[in-house]
């Protein structure tokens, strides 16, 4: 009589290939926007916010079989979570200003078409770094003749004048700017990187030398960074630019002193401008107190902080509060029209889902942290989102200065919509090991 013996099984966990991640995650992206665009359907009585929902699905479905094309092994949560904030940001402003919705459509399918270009360009990132001053003087070009020729759409008489026009089309050069400059910047540090490093050795053993190959770079950064703030009076993209240099200088170097150093500049600039720009010393007088004027001059920041009050955790749902009453609400403080309807759980969402995309593509920073120049490159990309979106929520809640920049991904505006669609692009490049992609 033979005896049986009964062996376990053991399971294989295989990991779940990138594309089928990459599809469930925007399945739920697709089911959230579809509830949230019911919901605002039910209120605005409007049915023109399903053909933009159905835009959204198309671009999505469009963008991931184009991915799984030609980047198999990409990250599968960068462009997920990109399009989960942008239809987010396309219902906020379906609901805060319908006649800017279509247009943030339009936009939306123009930056998931410029993302499918970025990542379908062969050796796109060895490009960019054989062409560095090129970009550079193009981006400076921009600069000056932003200076020159800039005009404000709005038509408001003296208002910063940041935008070039074409037509009916506008565009704003310092959005392409920031780009730029961060592949300068990660090509000309990689390119130092072994006498950074020398440098960085012989510190250690005596007070760090004020190198030219450090101090050229902070001065030079220094300079663009105070003529974007001298001449377009545009203080969130001087600050942008410089604290995002400053970090990429310091991964670079390992230097203390460049932080401590490039804080002492951006108070000592600030403190300029306050006394030089009526603008500057406005947002900074009602961040220290909105309550001297809370009908006038900081109505705006006042009626942002009762939108956060009002939210509470659960929020007031879609179309049920009054964000409407903040002026310019889709565009610098689209953030505290989501607290409002969203709550906190919706500002967790937010805050969480940029968080993730700024640690993937720190993550990949890390993957390349053999070759200087993508490492730098993934970095310096990652700490534009993140920078930016730290400046416009930490403004919108009165714990800084409103700087005026973009909420990315949500805020009204075209350039902004694009540009960060190429830094997406980008970083699905650099997501992937392949050598040929990025050598």
């Amino acid at each position: 009589m033979t005896t049986l013996s009964l062996m376990p099984v053991r399971r294989v966990n295989r990991p779940i290939p990138p594309d089928r991640v990459e599809q469930r995650l925007l399945s739920v992206a697709g089911l959230f926007l579809f509830v949230n665009t019911f919901a605002l359907t039910l209120v605005s009585q409007r049915g023109q916010d399903w053909i933009h929902y159905a835009i959204w699905v198309i671009a999505a479905l469009a963008g991931h079989l184009w991915l799984k094309r030609r980047l198999p092994d990409r990250d599968p949560l960068l462009f997920p979570l990109v399009m989960l904030l942008s239809g987010w940001g396309m219902v906020l402003i379906e609901r805060l200003a319908p006649n800017f919705a279509d247009r943030q459509t339009v936009w939306l399918v123009l930056g998931v078409l410029t993302m499918s270009v970025v990542v379908a360009i062969p050796n796109l990132l060895a490009r960019l770094r054989r062409y560095r001053y090129t970009l550079l003087i193009t981006g400076l070009v921009l600069l000056v003749a932003t200076i020159l020729l800039g005009v404000n759409p709005s038509g408001q008489i003296g208002a910063p004048r940041l935008w070039l026009g074409f037509g009916d089309i506008f565009f704003q050069p310092s959005e392409l700017l920031k780009i730029i400059l961060v592949t300068f910047l990660a090509s000309y540090l990689a390119e130092q990187y072994p006498s950074l490093q020398m440098l960085r050795d012989r510190s250690k053993r005596r007070f760090p030398s004020l190198s030219p190959t450090v101090m050229g770079p902070v001065v030079f950064m220094f300079i663009i960074s105070f003529v974007v703030l001298l001449w377009q009076r545009d203080l969130g993209t001087a600050t942008l630019f410089f604290l995002v240099f400053l970090l990429m200088l310091y991964l670079a170097t390992g230097f203390i002193w460049v932080l401590v150093g490039g804080a002492g500049l951006v108070i000592l600039a600030g403190i300029t401008a306050y006394f030089v720009f009526a603008v500057v010393q406005l947002r900074i007088d009602i961040w220290l107190n909105p309550w001297l004027d809370p009908d006038g001059r900081a109505f705006q920041i006042v009626q942002s902080l009762f939108a956060f009050a009002e939210g509470g955790i659960f929020g007031r749902g879609i179309g049920q509060g009054l964000p409407t009453s903040i002026p310019v609400v889709h565009s610098d403080f689209i953030f505290a029209a989501l607290a409002e309807e969203w709550g906190l759980i919706g500002v967790i969402g937010l805050v969480a889902g940029i968080g993730t995309i700024v640690t993937r593509g720190l993550r990949s920073a890390s993957l390349h942290s053999a070759r200087p120049y993508l490492s730098l490159m993934a970095a310096g990309l990652s700490l534009l989102i993140a920078i930016q979106s730290l400046m416009i929520m930490a403004g919108v809640l009165k714990l800084i200065p409103l700087t005026g920049v973009t909420l990315p991904f949500l805020s009204y505006g075209g350039s902004s919509l694009l540009v960060n669609f190429i830094i997406i692009g980008l970083l699905l490049q650099l997501s992937t090991d392949e050598d040929e992609r990025v050598a």
